[in-house]
């Protein structure tokens, strides 16, 4: 009896093995034959001319008031305030005096506009409908855990938009170019009303991660580059969307960040645990097309260190003011100091060490993209409010 059940519990391991394997080995294939629609495309209508005045398009704008997702400022851990001190840029933990305290760093007066990544993963529709609640309580979980760490700003926008399903961006058919055409439409009105409704003389972020991202990077292309706006601009935070240093960053019109104090340039990083395998993420960028017109191949992409504010590089965990970590139902979260370090590999991605407890979201071969943001929430907040003051500054 005791021999069978052995072989029971042998073959059980074995079956669990192989489907292990299986979802490693055909985890593309898989998520694209789950969420990749088999519909026909559907043509988005235009939104109203002036639609995005109204205030109901809007997850954060001026105005929203204590019900704006972006200006939550999350608290500190009581074990970690107890047990250190909450460092500043420049300083360790361990040479702090003051306990840590959840608070907004002064900033001058300046505007932010934030694109959500994807929240729509139905295959229902190549685009998000406006009004679907199951995406758009996603979009505020992200706008209140990514945006928020933008919320020294005195103004922070993010509009709701038709965005393109996730099985877009797992297929090469014609339908997913037209479902990322429509949801940029949506994103250039929203744009264009943020820019008319914001003083002239306001410098501005642009910010957003994933899809958001790459929205913002045509932005970028048709709307800055080479418009009087490019100079109102503190910087471009395109994080989570990788950036070929070689064949996309000269057509941005903005160089990369490349000092804690520079501004008019573009940050970005995409966030892998170690040991790291971004054989699926590397092979697609291999094949992608850059805005220069040829494949990116085996070219650079472009890292900014989040812990120190600069191009490239290494820093270690002591220089980590708050990772963001999520509860169990993602309803809150807290920061918790030093809680992973960071560094850009010759391959342009960000590595943070040993994979962190954030939750069930990583991807396969350790992939931290889901929480790109906020494993250095606290660095991302400090850092933009650096960069407000040296643009002001400079002015």
């Amino acid at each position: 009896m005791a021999k069978k059940f052995l072989y029971l519990v042998a073959i059980v391991i074995v079956l669990i093995f192989v489907v292990l394997i299986g979802l490693r080995v055909w985890y593309n294939e898989l998520a694209a034959f789950a969420l990749v629609p088999d519909t026909e495309f559907v043509e988005q209508q235009p939104l109203a001319d002036n639609a995005y005045e109204d205030t109901a398009l809007w997850y954060s704008r001026p105005g929203i008031g204590v019900s704006d997702p972006a200006r939550w400022q999350p608290a500190f851990a009581e074990v970690e305030a107890e047990a250190g001190e909450r460092p500043d840029s420049e300083t360790p933990a361990a040479e702090t005096e003051e306990p840590p305290v959840a608070s907004v760093p002064d900033a001058p007066d300046f505007a932010v506009f934030f694109i959500h990544p994807t929240s729509y993963l139905e295959s229902a529709n190549w685009n998000a409908p406006l009004g679907d609640e199951q995406a758009e309580t996603r979009a505020r979980l992200y706008v209140r855990g990514m945006a928020s760490a933008f919320n020294s700003a005195s103004e922070i926008w993010a509009p709701r938009y038709r965005q393109a399903t996730m099985g877009a961006f797992l297929t090469d058919e014609p339908e997913a170019q037209q479902a990322i055409d429509a949801a940029y439409a949506d994103v250039l009105e929203a744009y264009r009303y943020f820019l008319s409704s914001v003083s002239e003389d306001t410098p501005i972020v642009i910010a957003g991660h994933s899809q958001g991202s790459l929205h913002l990077l045509r932005l970028l292309r048709e709307e800055v580059a080479d418009q009087p706006v490019a100079e109102r601009i503190i910087a471009a935070y395109t994080i989570g969307w990788p950036i070929s240093v070689e064949h996309d960053l000269p057509a941005l019109g903005l160089q990369a960040c490349a000092a804690p104090n520079q501004t008019e340039c573009i940050i970005s990083w995409s966030s892998f645990a170690e040991p790291a395998d971004p054989s699926n993420v590397m092979e697609t960028y291999a094949e992608s097309v850059g805005f220069d017109g040829t494949k990116r191949g085996s070219s650079q992409i472009l890292c900014t260190n989040p812990l120190v504010g600069t191009l490239g590089g290494a820093a270690t965990m002591d220089r980590n003011l708050g990772t963001l970590v999520p509860n169990a139902d993602l309803s809150d979260g807290e920061l918790v100091l030093g809680a992973v370090p960071a560094r850009c590999d010759e391959r342009g991605l960000l590595l943070i060490g040993d994979p962190p407890q954030m939750g069930p979201y990583a991807l396969p071969g350790n992939n931290y993209h889901v929480y790109d943001i906020p494993l250095f929430w606290a660095n991302t907040q400090a850092d933009v409010a650096r960069r407000a003051n040296a643009w002001q500054r400079q002015r």
